[in-house]
């Protein structure tokens, strides 16, 4: 087994592509958007490259914020064009905050991936720690600007942002913000994005104008307000892009608008540094990303993953994890017939690491129950 993965490992190493990222700024936007949904050449960041030593250096902290399942995790790694957070089609894949770092040029990007924005019912219901709900503020303490990730392709939200959302902006409004409307390939008419845009925003962004940077958008003429009426728009953010994971034009632009906003300062990060995060830790979260993914309803958020075994020899990571499973019931769904499942996660997350590590992996899976233990 250890054996067949390693093989399948490098071939994936040499094979695997990530995907690609749509951004289209509001200012490409005008009232006679057109309808189709033709996909743009892609584009690419430009590679990673180390600065100068007579230049000076600029960097820029971004906060990355919304609510659970809305694609901030896979922004994040195509923005820095490396596979950093581990993602899944769940809601609360991202348990605690990590770090991504893109250094292009003299400017170093330092994105800080936060949990979903959570109620203390969802708490409860998923299991997660009582920290989870403030991991967001140590990120965005430490952050020059917010960036608030919206689901454009959700009809019943889509033109509100959430509660949380809101209360967080309001909470740290002395910071600039920006809007990425995600999932917009999901979208059959582009012509609503006009109208989220303007409802999103309070109609304080227009196509053709943007916010200076560091500057403060005007709010439109009082109106009459209501009592406990509910807000769905903040009417500060200093720009909005279009994001699809499905497509992979316009990339560069939010790159390069993000670099704008860069302040001179020296480096945090060295400039082939990718995040912060130690491996083994990655690794502990890529099985348990993909578990939700494999797995049906509420069973994943019950099961605990451990870290067994960790060595590099000869630039190949040999490593093990343990899954400890409340019941047999439970193991034997992970598990499968013939271990069928068990060895299909085992083989998908070895895919994720070769493309987070960038280098041959050699994975074991366990499952364990009332001290019975299942190897892949």
């Amino acid at each position: 087994m250890r054996f067949n993965l390693f093989v399948n490992a490098l071939k994936l190493l040499n094979s695997t592509k990530k995907p690609n990222l749509l951004v289209v700024n509001v200012r490409s936007l005008t009232s006679a958007a057109p309808t189709s949904d033709a996909v743009a050449p892609t584009t690419r960041p430009p590679p990673v490259q180390s600065g100068n030593p007579g230049e000076e250096q600029r960097s820029l902290h971004v906060a990355v914020i919304g609510v659970p399942n809305v694609g901030k995790s896979t922004f994040i790694n195509n923005t820095v064009n490396h596979r950093v957070c581990p993602t899944s089609a769940k809601v609360h894949t991202t348990r605690q905050s990590s770090t991504a770092i893109c250094t292009t040029g003299q400017t170093q990007l330092v994105f800080y991936d936060t949990p979903g924005l959570v109620t203390q019912h969802e708490i409860r219901r998923h299991h997660l720690d009582q920290s989870f709900k403030s991991a967001y503020r140590h990120a965005i303490q430490h952050a020059d600007i917010i960036a608030v990730v919206h689901d454009a392709s959700n009809g019943w939200t889509r033109k509100e942002l959430h509660p949380t959302v809101l209360d967080t902006l309001k909470a740290y409004s002395h910071l600039p913000s920006f809007l990425v409307l995600n999932k917009i390939d999901a979208l059959k008419s582009k012509r609503m994005l006009l109208d989220v845009i303007k409802t999103l925003t309070n109609d304080t962004l227009t196509a053709g104008k943007r916010a200076a940077p560091g500057s403060t958008a005007v709010d439109p003429p009082a109106k009459e307000v209501r009592l406990n009426k509910r807000e769905f728009s903040w009417s500060h953010f200093s720009d909005v892009f279009l994001v699809s994971a499905m497509t992979g034009s316009g990339l560069q632009e939010l790159q390069h608008y993000l670099v704008g906003q860069a302040k001179p300062r020296a480096w945090k990060y060295p400039a082939d540094k990718h995040t912060d995060s130690r491996p083994e830790a990655q690794i502990v979260e890529s099985v348990r990303a993909r578990l939700l993914d494999y797995l049906p309803q509420e069973i994943p958020y019950n099961l605990k993953c451990e870290l067994e075994y960790y060595s590099v020899e000869k630039n190949v990571i040999y490593t093990s994890v343990q899954v400890l499973c409340p019941t047999t019931r439970i193991e034997r769904l992970i598990c499968g017939e013939g271990n069928g499942k068990l060895r299909q996660i085992t083989e998908r997350v070895t895919s994720d690491l070769v493309e987070m590590f960038g280098q041959a992996v050699s994975l074991t899976i366990s499952t364990v129950s009332k001290g019975k233990k299942s190897p892949s």
